[in-house]
Parts: C-alpha cells; structure tokens; sequence
C-alpha cells in the first residue's frame, strides 16, 4: 500500500461493490448465441460489416480492462487516447462513454438485470453497460446509442452477442432513466439513493452520517461525484503565475489564489505544466497546503516534513510556498522541505515535481528523522479515497467497509509519528481525501485523547476564502458545496 496520496490508495480490490470479481467465460454470450468470430466482417451475404467506430471501441477497453483485470480507467484511458491518435471529440466522447459507464455501474446493472432473463457473460455485460449510459444519460439518440453498440458487439465477439444486445437495449431505450429509477430501486432510503445516484449501500452511509444524517443533501453530493470534475491547475509560487495560466486558456480560480480552471485542452500542452512549475492539482489539495504554511509559528527556521509526499501534488505546492515564499501570502521563504515516500516509485515522482526539496524512500511509521525537529509536517495519510470518486470512476467499486478498519490502523500510526517529528510549538496537518468519520474525526480523536502535548487549531481560520466547511474546529471540503475534492483537514500544534 502507498502512502500519501491525492486520490484512491494503490491497494488491491477489497471489494467490488455493484459487481463482484469478473472475468471473462467462455460458452455462450449472454444467452444471445455463440460466439460467431472475433473482429466481425461480412458475413455470408458478402455484405461490409459494420465501421469500427474508435472512440466506443477505446471506452470500451478501458471498461473491459477496468473489470477484467483490475486497471486504473484515469491511467490508461490518457494512453489509449495517445496510441489510437483519439482527439478533440473523439477523445471527449470516448472519455464519456468509459467513465460515465464506471461511475453508473450500480445504475446500469439494476436496470440490464430486469431486462434479461440470464447473466450476460462479462464482455458482454460491459458492451451493455455502455449502451445503457448513452441511452439514459447521453444525448445520443436511441437509434444511435442501440445501433453503435450492437456494431460493437458484432465486429469484439460476434453475431449472436449481438442479436441478444440489439434485444435488451430496445427494452431499456423504453423508458427514461426517471421512470427506471421506481422499477429497480429498493424502498428504503439508503437502497434508493444507493441505485438512484449508482454508489454501494456503505458509501451512502458513510456520506450521510458525515453530513450529519441530512439525505437531501446526501442525494446532492452523489449526484455532484457523478459530475465530470473541472481540470484545475495550481501554478506554484516563484516558478509560475495564475496570469501565465490565463495566458494559456485557463480561467481564475474560486479559492486559491493559485488555482486556475482549464475549462478544455491537455494541460500536459501547457508550457509551465510540461516544465514542472505548474500541474493539475484539486483546489481543496491547494488549500490544505496553504492553511499548513499559513499558521504562524514562534522562532521558525526550522524544516518542514511532508511524509507521505508521493505522488507530489502537496509536496510540489509545500516546496515552492518553503523555498520561494510569496509576499502576498507573507510566506518569507528560505525554509527547507523534506519529502518521503514508503515507495520507491512514488518518491522518485516527486523528485521529478520539486526543485528545492531532499526527497527520501522511508516508511513514515519507521522515521528515518529525529523525533522533535520539524516545524510543520504534512500527514496527507492513506485512505480510501471516497472523497475523490468523480476523478477516479471506478474506484468506489473497489472498497468495502473492512478497508476503513485496516486503514485506520495505518493512519493512527502515522499521525502519531508525525506529532512526533514536531518540535515544541510545530504544526501538523491531518488530511485525507475522504469524509468517512472513522478516517477523520475520529483519527483525530483518538490522538487527542492519548497525548497531553497536542491542541487542535480550528482548520478554519486558515481558510478565510472558503464558507460551509463545517462546525470546526476541522475543515471539510465538498463537491456539491465548493466543487473540490471531499478532503478533510485538521491541524494539531504540539504544546
């Protein structure tokens, strides 16, 4: 497992949520008939086979692959979009297809099951998956969305795969998803928003008790992780400006002052991205940082710590705000950063990402630093990452309630280590990209209540840009109230 993170943990599928571990059987297609040939064709009648449409097929794979064998959809979608030469809508749609498809799965499933009656195999269920999403939440035209995706079928596994698609997807193109909503969604609450807005049952929980039981607006935040996220950027202070952002096509952020919105476009072909002095970084990861360096701390000098740095995001921002400062912010600079990963790998990221920064492989629950010589460290700690459903699609399928057990216990840890790499009046900041209360709140709890040389600072206080972060004295960001990343942040000063 990885430590420190800007989204999903890299650990193995725990769980699958709406579908259980999947590979691909042989024997017959969904009950549709046998497989009648691989890359389709003319068949008999000596007529053209249907036109291999790139962008469904590129969706396609990415799904196939997300299911068959556990890939990541944000990293090999940038690839397959690069190899297949997919641009400008091509890209955008076959983007569409294969993460709206992931993120719907528990949607889409519901409905296909009440429109068979017999399990599809797994290639063929995807290829339904992916007509499902375009006939209940694209404005593709039924006649389009049906006849795109049967071509699919036909050309990937056969002619009898197809005649079964053709079949089911007419019967779902019957009703709109609002009149599938009723059909397929069980009564009580939590099962409605579970199949309505396509999360597992836990998550929903899990979500409704950080919202202090409110289900309306339960149902917004789902709705909100069902939503494409804006492409944010952070231009990092001494090697860029918001304004040489802007000059490339982005728009001023809401919060940050160092954020800015690519409302289109590769950010990889942006100049300043490209040379490390910008990157993608989500604006509430942007403001946790900030909130860190902006608490005043009595006779500072000493370095800073960010312990599970990689892949770099947080130790990108840390490095130019300790290195270069900014007057603005009345950052003075001058400060040094240190910068570990428990994984080879992901330090040498963030290598690539800093320039000031001494970037070390070290086990944050093993410190290879003194205890009591830090003024300010960054735990971005290990978690399950529900806070960053909308970037990572498939991502909510893969845990289950036990990953939160096993990583609390890595989180405890490494809070404590990193109180401990304090020295006597030092800040530590606390985050994770989830609101889950057993992965925040009560982290948190549990080291107050065990240590005498801890006070908690009101998070808030730091954020002066950003309402509705919650009743204190930690922060918590939103996707439905501020259009960021769920992240949780508190921070704790060491008496």
């Amino acid at each position: 497992m990885s430590q420190g993170h800007d989204g999903v943990s890299r650990t193995g599928d725990s769980g699958r949520g709406a579908g259980e571990r999947r590979g691909r059987s042989g024997g017959q297609a969904g009950g549709g008939g046998g497989r009648t040939g691989g890359q389709g064709g003319g068949g008999r009648s000596g007529r053209p086979g249907p036109r291999r449409d790139e962008a469904r097929n590129a969706a396609y794979d990415v799904v196939r692959a997300v299911d068959e064998r556990d890939a990541f959809a944000n990293l090999l979608m940038p690839r397959l979009l690069r190899d297949r030469r997919l641009r400008g809508r091509d890209a955008a749609l076959a983007t569409e297809l294969a993460y709206g498809t992931l993120r719907g799965l528990g949607t889409y499933d519901a409905i296909i099951e009440v429109c068979t009656d017999r399990a599809p195999d797994p290639d063929v269920r995807d290829a339904l998956r992916l007509g499902a999403h375009q006939l209940l939440r694209m404005r593709v035209p039924p006649h389009a969305a049906v006849g795109t995706t049967v071509d699919l079928v036909r050309l990937r596994i056969g002619h009898g795969a197809a005649k079964f698609v053709n079949a089911v997807l007419r019967k779902i193109a019957a009703r709109s998803l609002d009149e599938w909503i009723p059909i397929v969604a069980p009564s009580d609450p939590t099962g409605r928003l579970s199949i309505a807005h396509s999360h597992p049952r836990w998550i929903v929980d899990a979500f409704r008790d950080a919202l202090g039981g409110d289900e309306e607006e339960t149902a917004e935040l789902l709705d909100a992780d069902n939503t494409r996220p804006l492409v944010t950027l952070v231009a990092r202070p001494g090697r860029s400006t918001v304004e040489e952002l802007e000059d490339a096509g982005a728009e001023r952020g809401r919060y940050s002052p160092y954020a800015a919105y690519l409302p289109e476009g590769d950010p990889g072909q942006i100049r300043a991205v490209a040379d490390y002095r910008a990157a993608v970084q989500d604006e509430a990861s942007q403001l946790v940082t900030l909130a860190l360096a902006r608490v005043p701390i009595k006779g500072s000098g000493a370095p800073w710590l960010d312990m599970c740095a990689g892949p770099g995001g947080k130790a990108g921002l840390l490095d130019a705000i300790a290195a270069y400062g900014d007057p603005e912010q009345g950052f003075p600079g001058g400060d040094q950063l240190l910068a570990s990963d428990v994984q080879y790998h992901r330090a040498r990221l963030v290598w690539e990402t800093t320039r000031e920064a001494v970037v070390i492989t070290a086990d944050g629950t093993e410190p290879a630093w003194r205890p009591g010589t830090f003024e300010r460290v960054m735990l971005d700690a290990p978690c399950t990452g529900l806070g960053a459903l909308r970037r990572r699609p498939e991502a909510r399928w893969r845990r289950d309630p036990a990953s939160v057990a096993e990583l609390g216990v890595l989180q405890r840890r490494l809070l404590g280590t990193a109180l401990d790499a304090l020295r006597p009046g030092g800040v530590a900041a606390y985050v994770t990209c989830s609101p889950h209360l057993a992965e925040t709140q009560v982290v948190v709890g549990d080291a107050l209540r065990h240590r005498g040389d801890v006070e908690q600072l009101d998070a808030r206080e730091y954020l002066p840009e950003v309402d509705d972060l919650g009743e204190g004295p930690h922060a918590q960001f939103w996707p439905h109230r501020h259009g960021t990343d769920a992240m949780f942040l508190a921070l704790l000063r060491k008496r």
